[in-house]
């Protein structure tokens, strides 16, 4: 199910504890996941049938931003959880971390 995101969106795994909070998004819908299956829009919402589905667990860590391939698309991890966020099957990586500069 195709979701359109904006920055400030939260998002909720619907099969695991994961929250996000989109911060950066692209114009459009975009097939999300998180642990496999769409998120929900809120926390209430989780009704424990489900589970991360095999290729999209180990989990995610709070306070890390996520990303994709093409950089559209950030998210940051504001609870921690076993699922993973994916955009169209593919899983968003961990956003690297930008070296400060060298003080003398």
């Amino acid at each position: 199910m195709p979701i359109a995101l904006k920055p400030g969106t939260r998002l909720f795994s619907a099969v695991c504890v994961t929250e996000m909070i989109t911060v950066k998004a692209p114009a459009g819908e975009v097939e999300l996941t998180i642990g496999g299956a769409p998120p929900v829009s809120s926390a209430a919402e989780r009704d424990g049938s489900g589970s991360v589905a095999e290729g999209h667990g180990g989990g995610v860590a709070m306070g890390k931003r996520y990303v994709d391939d093409d950089d559209t698309v950030e998210l940051l991890c504001t609870k921690a959880g076993d699922g993973v966020p994916a955009i169209g099957g593919v899983a968003l990586v961990l956003k690297e971390t930008k070296a400060l500069p060298a003080s003398d």
